[in-house]
């Protein structure tokens, strides 16, 4: 009762609130108030000065969308590593960030490319392009200098001068699940898809030592003294009884701590002839590596394997190779598929078809006497096409403020006339 009093009390006041931009002062909101002898205690009208032609009342109330974060370059290696880590790419590759300016800045525009060509660098620089995703790396031989009379080098030094980060996935895109093989061999059609040459999860090369010692107090100065040499290095070991002989005892080490723990073993009475060096394996990583073998869920003849292809990579015109004792109207329920140069991961494999970019003329006989056809695209139209895919995947992983393009300079050097 007390509060409802109050209100209609206030409620006789006549006030005026008057709220000013800072841009000008003629964009005026007055609220009047009054009494009203409706439920509410109060009803209220708003009055604009007549030179505001929007709602100015609406314009303070509404809160402006929030900008999409600006990216740097190394936010957006993440994400790039996120999608398929370097680490699966081949030992020999050159791969990751190949050119990085001086100058950081955000990355707003992003292109593709299958093939870093100068007319991919004209076009990058007409998109006014921070980074530029070359799936084969444009340096990859060690430079001794930067000079113009060299086409790549030219377009490192294209890249330094106009800002441009070149990034180079290249087998690492091979190997990872879902990545080009797995797409490449997606053309022929749903099935059970394997890995040909399966990765191996990274880290230091390992050693196992094993020897033998008398008892276990020979064995304790021993380790003592493998630690103390290379405390950057966990070297454990384990102990295998044996009464006749002693102790058969293993230690585990790194690459660069194997020298070492041999001289140490040798100089504690250890003879060479006991001593065993083991080179351990990395796990694998299932579904990553090079190379895929798909089962079809339903077999196809060539001649359809041959269409289906020319329409998942976008061309008129393959070559085709048939298998010793094949026809058109062969069966093909397994096939294996490399992209880009495939002929050493193919090599061997039992498959009714063979589908990869290039293999010379003597891998095509070999490919053909084992009963395998060979489906030939040239070496980036088997890969090219994935581009899509990844620009795809990085729109869903990169803000708004991140445009992804796909070169449209980019394009196999040779072409059929």
């Amino acid at each position: 009762m007390f509060m409802w009093s109050r209100l209609r009390t206030t409620s006789r006041l006549l006030a005026f609130l008057r709220i000013s931009r800072a841009q000008t002062s003629k964009e005026i909101l007055s609220l009047t108030c009054h009494s009203s002898s409706s439920s509410s205690p109060y009803s209220c009208s708003s009055s604009l000065h007549p030179s505001v032609h929007q709602p100015l009342f609406s314009r303070f109330l509404s809160t402006p969308p929030s900008p999409s974060p600006l990216m740097e370059l190394k936010k957006v290696l993440e994400v790039l590593e996120q999608f398929a880590p370097l680490s699966l790419a081949e030992p020999w590759d050159n791969v990751g960030l190949l050119v990085e300016p001086s100058r950081p800045r955000p990355i707003s525009n992003i292109l593709l490319t299958n093939d870093l060509t100068e007319a991919v660098m004209d076009e990058a620089e007409a998109l006014s392009c921070d980074l530029i995703v070359s799936y084969h790396p444009p340096l990859f031989q060690p430079i001794k200098r930067l000079v113009q009379r060299e086409w790549k080098q030219r377009l490192a030094v294209r890249a330094l001068e106009g800002g441009i980060a070149i990034f180079s996935p290249h087998t690492s895109w091979d190997s990872v699940r879902g990545g080009v093989n797995d797409w490449l061999v997606a053309g022929l059609g749903s099935g059970q898809v394997s890995v040909l040459s399966q990765a191996l999860a990274s880290g230091p090369c390992r050693f196992k030592l094993e020897f033998k010692v008398r008892n276990a107090e020979e064995l304790q100065p021993i380790t003592e003294q493998l630690k103390k040499e290379d405390s950057r290095t966990t070297l454990t070991h384990s102990v295998n009884s044996c009464e006749a002989e002693g102790l058969v005892a293993s230690v585990l080490c790194s690459d660069t701590a194997l020298p070492s723990a041999v001289q140490t073993l040798l100089q504690h009475g250890v003879a060479s002839q006991a001593l065993a060096i083991l080179k351990t394996e990395q796990p694998p990583l299932p579904g990553h590596g090079q190379g895929r073998l798909i089962v079809l869920d339903q077999s196809v003849t060539v001649a359809t394997a041959v269409e289906k292809m020319k329409s998942h990579l976008g061309m008129k015109h393959l070559r085709l190779a048939l298998g010793s004792g094949h026809t058109l109207e062969s069966t093909v329920s397994r096939a294996a598929g490399c992209a880009g140069s495939g002929a050493s991961v193919l090599k061997g494999v039992r498959a009714d078809l063979y589908v990869t970019g290039e293999m010379s003329h003597h891998e095509v006989l070999d490919a053909v006497a084992s009963g395998a056809s060979v489906i030939l695209s040239d070496h980036s139209n088997s890969e090219r096409g994935f581009l899509a895919v990844v620009k795809e995947k990085l729109g869903t992983r990169l803000p708004d403020s991140v445009t992804v393009v796909i070169s449209k300079a980019d394009r196999d050097p040779l072409e059929v006339v």
